[in-house]
């Protein structure tokens, strides 16, 4: 394998040429005279020419050294532009964010917040990627997601936003027709609509307030990989469903649905914001995460679809 250039040598080479003086380059790069001197003469050995002549008053370019001065340059020139354009995007905001979100989630809350974003943010575009099945952010090069769920233990970096509430919920036509359970157990004599993404799908656990708990195997004639789905089918009395409140809140308010086993909740879950591990991260990043806990956490708690608790 051939050697890489000792570029660090050449672009100290390149700034003694500029300043014409060992020691005016060692004060503008912030190193010692002898580590200039000693990458000069490292750079020299390598190359098999003398690049300076040197005397105690007078530095010049030998034949070799104005050769190789101006493509230094180049090279020095390119690095600090390279570097200058790097560090401006880490101080002002812009290039693209991919995020990932639940689908309904992303549709019913996340895209009203999009276009205040962008309009504070001009210089920076988003990818937004909905689906309910959760991404691999590393594999697949996303900057964050959202996640609501009981997160386990892993290497992405997880800020808590807040609780979600999930409710047992019915249309009153079918409450009236097959009457309301009030025990997890009477749901198994109930159709049930499953949503494939649930902690644990094949079986609804609950505990109430006394700390007594209890599970249910559900069945019923749905079942859908987004919880949204279910709603035209809970709404036409065809069975319950464990939906989360962002989707049937105003369904419940409506009086469409009406919630059951109230004295019963599920395994808590939360709206999370995850992160890929390692940083500093690009100024675009840190600006959308900041933005999406700040007004989540007001649009939630303002419309009791998540009550904020602090973020972890």
């Amino acid at each position: 394998m051939a050697q890489l250039p000792d570029l660090e040598a050449m672009a100290i080479f390149a700034k003694v040429v500029e300043l014409k003086s060992f020691s005016a380059a060692a004060d503008d790069l912030k190193l010692s005279k002898a580590t200039v001197s000693k990458a000069v003469t490292r750079l020299e050995i390598r190359l098999g020419a003398r690049l300076f002549n040197r005397t105690s008053r007078r530095l010049s370019l030998t034949e070799a050294g104005l050769r190789l001065a101006e493509p230094a340059a180049r090279l020095l020139a390119d690095g600090e532009a390279a570097e200058d354009e790097i560090l401006a995007q880490s101080a002002q905001p812009r290039g693209l964010v991919r995020l990932a979100s639940p689908m309904s989630f992303g549709l019913l809350e996340v895209a009203p917040l999009l276009p205040d974003f962008l309009a504070a943010y001009p210089e920076v575009s988003v990818d937004l990627h909905m689906s309910d099945e959760a991404v691999d952010l590393v594999g697949l090069g996303f900057d964050m997601a959202l996640r609501i769920a009981a997160l386990p233990d892993s290497s992405l970096i997880a800020r808590r936003i807040g609780p979600v509430a999930r409710h047992v919920v019915a249309a009153p036509s079918y409450l009236a027709a097959r009457g309301r359970p009030t025990h997890p157990a009477h749901l198994a004599e109930h159709a049930c609509l499953g949503y494939a993404y649930l902690p644990t799908p094949e079986t609804w656990r609950f505990v109430n307030d006394a700390g007594e708990e209890a599970s249910v195997r559900p069945a019923g004639p749905l079942r859908a990989n987004n919880a949204e789905a279910l709603l035209p089918a809970l709404e036409a009395g065809l069975g319950l469903a464990l939906q989360p409140d962002f989707i049937v809140g105003s369904s419940l308010a409506a009086g469409r649905l009406e919630a059951v086993l109230t004295e019963w909740s599920p395994p808590p879950v939360a709206l999370h914001l995850v992160m890929p591990p390692g940083g500093p991260r690009p100024a675009r990043v840190e600006a959308m995460a900041q933005f999406l806990v700040s007004r989540l956490s007001e649009r939630c708690a303002g419309r009791g679809l998540v009550s904020t608790d602090g973020a972890a």
